[in-house]
């Protein structure tokens, strides 16, 4: 197995991790800052107002990006296990 053949799988691991967390991420950013801007305007300063929102937005979200999610991952490892055979 070569340096250039371990930093190709580390790269894709990297990029795998990258895309099937960013839609979560991201959704937790907006409901952070929607509620960021909401307390603001309202002078409410409770911190526990903004863990709600955010752990429904992510559950939501887990329903609708999951199947997007795990068919990247399965994608991921049968490309990985599939060139198996050529690190050995």
């Amino acid at each position: 197995m070569t340096v250039e053949a371990v930093l190709d799988i580390a790269s894709e691991t990297i990029w795998t991790i990258i895309i099937t967390s960013a839609p979560l991420i991201l959704l937790s950013l907006l409901v952070g800052l929607i509620i960021s801007i909401f307390q603001a305007v309202t002078s409410i300063q409770e911190q526990t107002l903004t863990f709600v929102p955010k752990l429904l937005a992510i559950f939501i979200g887990l329903m609708v990006f999951g199947s997007f999610i795990l068919n990247t991952i399965v994608t991921f490892i049968e490309n990985l296990w599939g060139s198996f055979g050529e690190f050995i």
